[in-house]
């Protein structure tokens, strides 16, 4: 491994894990894994974009390492975090001899992270894996901090497990490979780390992300792995800073309709809608919401609603939403980039309010 590389821990004891961040790992991948100490068969769960790019060169990494391995390609898309995909993945495993002893690989982006690990979490009553995420949006959030789902039709992410990975290795070479849309949607949640806890993230983010993409990714990671080493299961209200924009921007993508928005453009329009009522609520600058609705147009992210896409459809998402407890709104404020509480003072009204704002712009 080059000295070059980064490396985070997520401090949760017994159960504490490495994130390695460094160019070239997925040619590293079976070394890595013999570092940690991982035996046994591996399962390399990927999708069908993913495959053609990488699969070949992790799967030669880890034959090389001598491990046995079997490839387990799904389609691309929000479509495939379901049951349906879930039972297809566990059938494939089964047919290729996994067992408890053996090790999933997740490689690809956050769909793929949340499926491999969901399917790790209940295959076998549980087997370990791995985090190789390919996707800025990955990178910078979802490999980190085990939480793994599926969607039903009300909702996003509505069943799951917290499953936390043995390992998370972060190519940043693997991004070279994304579309501007799909590196820019990632990009979404590096802008929600900067509102929520580190400001100097939003700081000439294109140069950052350009020439400093390696510290950028950790300085990501290092929040989160803090956030869930106090919180892991979000009992005490420390983990749910991370779900600043997630409310209403899950409840507008599962409203449009998997796939028709990125998950971060949705995050985008939950964000913009989280901070006009912060300026409502808890006394953030207007100066600093329009900040930010510059900073999410720069990127190219949606700052408006799609005009046919109904309120009343969104709000129905919103209360569907497995962040209420009771029924009882907990939502993200923030009262200044850089720091962000959760507020449990808002009502459906303002919800409301805040749905209606993302109908248009006014700067």
């Amino acid at each position: 491994m080059l000295s070059s590389n980064r490396s985070v821990t997520v401090p949760l004891g017994d159960r504490s894990y490495r994130v390695v961040i460094g160019q070239g790992l997925i040619d590293q991948l079976g070394a890595l894994l013999r570092r940690a100490n991982l035996e046994g068969t591996v399962a390399l769960i990927t999708d069908d974009r993913v495959q053609p790019l990488y699969a070949s060169r992790a799967t030669s990494s880890l034959t090389q390492a001598g491990y046995k391995t079997s490839l387990h390609v799904v389609p691309h898309g929000e479509r495939s975090k379901s049951f349906t995909a879930a039972e297809q993945l566990c059938e494939s495993l089964s047919r290729a001899g996994i067992d408890r002893s053996s090790v999933a690989i997740a490689l690809g982006g956050g769909v793929i992270g949340d499926l491999a690990g969901f399917v790790a979490s209940i295959f076998a009553r549980g087997i370990s894996y791995v985090q190789v995420p390919t996707t800025v949006m990955a990178q910078v959030d979802s490999s980190v901090g085990g939480k793994t789902a599926v969607n039903l039709q009300l909702g996003k992410n509505l069943v799951g497990t917290f499953h936390q990975p043995l390992l998370v290795i972060i190519d940043p070479d693997s991004l070279q490979s994304l579309g501007r849309r799909e590196k820019n949607e990632g990009l979404a949640e590096v802008i929600k780390y900067g509102v929520i806890a580190d400001r100097t993230l939003l700081d000439d983010l294109h140069s950052a992300f350009e020439h400093r993409l390696n510290q950028v990714i950790e300085r990501c990671v290092a929040i989160k792995a803090e956030i869930v080493a106090n919180d892991e299961q979000e009992r005490s209200g420390k983990r749910e800073l991370l779900n600043f924009g997630h409310t209403l921007g899950h409840a507008i993508e599962a409203a449009a309709g998997y796939g028709r928005l990125l998950h971060g453009e949705a995050i985008s329009l939950g964000m913009r809608a989280a901070a006009w009522l912060s300026t409502q609520k808890a006394g953030l600058a207007v100066s600093e919401y329009e900040r930010l609705i510059r900073l999410l147009r720069e990127f190219e992210l949606p700052v408006t609603v799609p005009p046919d896409l109904l309120s009343r459809d969104i709000m129905e998402r919103v209360f569907a939403d497995k962040k209420f407890r009771a029924g009882q709104i907990r939502f993200v404020l923030t009262s200044g980039f850089g720091t962000a509480f959760v507020s449990e003072k808002i009502t459906r009204a303002d919800l409301e309010s805040a749905v209606e704002s993302l109908r248009e712009l006014s700067m």
